[in-house]
């Protein structure tokens, strides 16, 4: 070959060389900057149970009492977690039974700023309207389970839905003079209770039941009080197999499961907060009985170990649903 058809030769052959690379650089994937749908299934015997990601909240290590602040911080680094604050998970749960539609909690909506609210749209993801609920269960009326309960003109979301809160709490949060008797920084909880409420009170639909004891087939209420006078927790039966929605017996999953003495600044009745909660790990535990929490890490199912002095908590795996 001539030095000069060489030369061409080396030329053409780094030329397609060059446009190879670019056509695999042109190919590259684009960044997605979205996450999957915050939803999540598993069967409790016949029932379907969706879990709903309505987003995530921060958690200041000082709102966590009756334990040490070094202590807090190196139970939240064994979960490879960081303070001053974490994320804390808000969640909610959708279970048709075959003849209802129930949903526990309805989230904060975007009244504790936009890393929340998210209930409605994870609710249409997974395949529901908000108008094919009939049943809203309520653990507690504290805003970041209620507030979903009404769009921001005051409408009924869940607009065909029976809302169902335990008497107790109504009888607290839904209180103007209760209200009127509460420190000014508390003021603006009762208002979230009592506009959540409006629309269904209106209409008829909001009930309330006393405490323990069947609310629907399969369905019964669960007195564990101390976070709010009427907090609820909800079991679920069917087929021999059980889910216990816990509701906010866990705030900080790093801290309460090992340390369950460790109360929230937000509870109502904090010692009897910690003995419910004390009460209701020893018996999920023994039983092996399958919980859900509004604010373990989502989808924020599984059991309850006992460990130590304390428990633990492990989370469902991911699995398919039986086969049709």
């Amino acid at each position: 070959m001539s030095r000069t058809a060489s030369s061409l030769f080396r030329r053409f052959f780094f030329a397609g060389l060059l446009l190879v690379a670019s056509s695999f650089a042109a190919a590259e994937a684009p960044l997605q900057k979205a996450q999957v749908p915050g939803y999540y299934r598993l069967m409790v015997g016949s029932f379907e149970v969706t879990a709903l990601f309505d987003g995530t909240i921060n958690l200041e290590e000082k709102l966590l009492k009756n334990m040490r602040t070094r202590d807090i911080e190196r139970l939240i680094a064994r979960q490879f977690l960081q303070g001053p604050a974490v994320q804390t998970a808000v969640n909610a749960y959708l279970i048709n039974t075959g003849s209802k539609l129930i949903l526990v909690d309805a989230g904060a909506a975007k009244l504790f700023g936009p890393t929340l609210g998210n209930i409605v749209d994870n609710l249409k993801a997974a395949g529901h309207t908000p108008e094919q609920v009939d049943v809203v269960l309520l653990t507690h009326l504290h805003g970041d389970h209620v507030n979903g309960l009404v769009s921001p003109e005051g409408k009924a979301v869940f607009s065909n839905a029976e809302v169902w809160s335990a008497k107790a709490d109504n009888e607290f949060w839904l209180s103007e003079e209760v209200a009127a008797k509460a420190p000014k920084e508390a003021q603006g909880f009762f208002k979230m209770a009592r506009d959540a409420a409006t629309p269904y009170r209106a209409s008829g639909k909001w009930k309330t039941f006393n405490s323990d004891g069947e609310l629907l087939p399969g369905v019964s209420a669960v007195d564990t009080h101390g976070h709010t006078p009427g907090h609820a927790s909800y079991r679920f039966a069917s087929n021999g197999q059980q889910l216990l929605i816990l509701g906010d017996l866990v705030h900080s999953h790093a801290v309460q499961f090992a340390h369950p003495e460790v109360a929230i600044e937000f509870d109502v009745d904090a010692k009897q907060a910690v003995l419910t909660r004390k009460r209701v790990f020893a018996e999920v535990a023994k039983r092996r009985e399958l919980v859900a929490g509004m604010h373990l890490p989502f989808p924020g199912i599984g059991h309850v170990r006992k460990e130590g002095k304390g428990y633990a908590w492990v989370p469902a795996e991911f699995s398919p649903l039986p086969a049709k």
